[in-house]
């Protein structure tokens, strides 16, 4: 009898390792404001995020028209001329958690992956995430630094003092049990 309740808390330990964790309604928000200018950020509230905790990958895909702005103009500019979202539509992250493990669950990791926006795949290196497990959730949240360049965003120079040279980008998750 003692066998079979080890093998049945066996089976579960490993059970709930292989689950996977995911949102519809993640939080991205980025900012490239400079100061004495009108701000730049823009808000996406609905982003899809999937973290497998058997093997620390994570994935989160958004709707590039999904990025309000405070202002309508704005938002249009961003799209149109920008970031051009009729033409690349997503924003994408693939990456994997650095040792990741459930059943050693700590609070702060490393991500390694790839961020493709804008037609550029570009990797991303040891970006600090926060994970803050609860019931059947996981709070995902972290931030990170890219610049225009480095998407092949031109920014044109009559407006190039008003925007940022690195953007921030900050994301929330909470990744529910699937």
């Amino acid at each position: 009898m003692k066998h079979i309740y080890l093998l049945f808390a066996f089976a579960s330990v490993i059970g709930f390792s292989q689950e996977k964790y995911l949102t519809k309604s993640g939080l991205l928000n980025f900012e490239a404001s400079v100061e004495a200018f009108e701000e730049i950020k823009a808000t996406n509230t609905n982003v899809t995020a999937i973290l497998n905790t058997a093997n620390g990958q994570f994935a989160a895909l958004a709707l590039v028209k999904g990025f309000r702005f405070k202002n309508a103009l704005m938002e249009e500019h961003f799209n149109e001329n920008y970031a051009e979202s009729d033409e690349f539509p997503k924003a994408i992250f693939k990456g994997e958690l650095t040792d990741f493990s459930i059943e050693n669950l700590q609070t702060t990791y490393s991500i390694n992956g790839t961020l493709s926006f804008h037609g550029v795949t570009k990797p991303l290196e040891n970006v600090s995430v926060e994970i803050i497990p609860s019931k059947n959730s996981f709070n995902f949240k972290g931030s990170f630094e890219i610049t225009p360049n480095d998407f092949d965003i031109e920014i044109p120079s009559i407006v190039s003092s008003k925007i940022a040279d690195s953007v921030t980008v900050v994301f929330d998750f909470e990744l529910v049990k699937k």
